[in-house]
């Protein structure tokens, strides 16, 4: 556990995920999971296959390919071991978001997650939310922490809100297929360094 684990909280561990049936079958069961994919991408579920050939080899491959300390992460209870989803720290990607640097003068980092239904409504996404951004900050240097989701998401859009972050923009792009709220629009959050040290998201997880 200790190699692989990039942080942890009162509740959950943050871990890298590894090319294993067990980390194969629970990011199948989330990336599988109706719910959790209705409003992501295209709005559809992905296939064990599609997850077994790109997800999951993607997911590995960047952990050689970013800076350390960033990547997506799976997340666990540290009660039971349960999968509860993942937590990701990134390079700047999403649609609408401008490119930049990862490391050094500027440095951006894009907040992201996705859990499973189960676990929605006991606060882990933004328990794990917060202690990313501080990792960003305090660990990776980070000047400025961002994420998008769309405007109908209001559970996804209160965590960023509790781990700190504040609305930008709304805007609108032309994507390939409809998603039921995709006429209102994506939002655009991000927090500074400095507007993280003020709030109340700053203390330690």
């Amino acid at each position: 556990m200790e190699t692989l684990t990039i942080l942890w909280t009162g509740r959950l561990w943050l871990r890298r995920f590894t090319a294993t049936a067990r980390d194969l079958d629970a990011l199948a069961s989330l990336h599988g999971d109706p719910e959790v994919m209705r409003r992501i991408d295209d709005g559809r579920p992905q296939p064990r296959e599609t997850v077994a050939a790109r997800t999951l080899p993607g997911i590995l491959r960047q952990y050689d390919e970013l800076p350390p300390g960033t990547g997506c992460f799976a997340v666990e209870s540290r009660t039971d071991g349960r999968f509860l989803g993942w937590l990701s720290l990134r390079p700047p990607s999403s649609v609408g978001l401008a490119a930049a640097p990862a490391v050094g003068r500027g440095a951006v980092l894009e907040l992201g997650y996705r859990l499973l239904p189960g676990a929605w409504g006991h606060g882990y996404a933004t328990e794990g939310a917060r202690a990313l951004v501080r990792h960003a900050f305090t660990v990776l240097g980070a000047e400025q922490v961002v994420a998008t989701t769309m405007t109908v998401n209001s559970a996804s859009r209160r965590v960023l809100e509790k781990a700190g972050l504040t609305l930008v923009r709304t805007f609108f792009e032309e994507w390939p297929e409809y998603i039921e709220g995709a006429e209102r629009g994506d939002v655009e959050y991000a927090v500074s360094r400095a507007e993280w040290a003020q709030g109340p998201a700053a203390p330690s997880a």
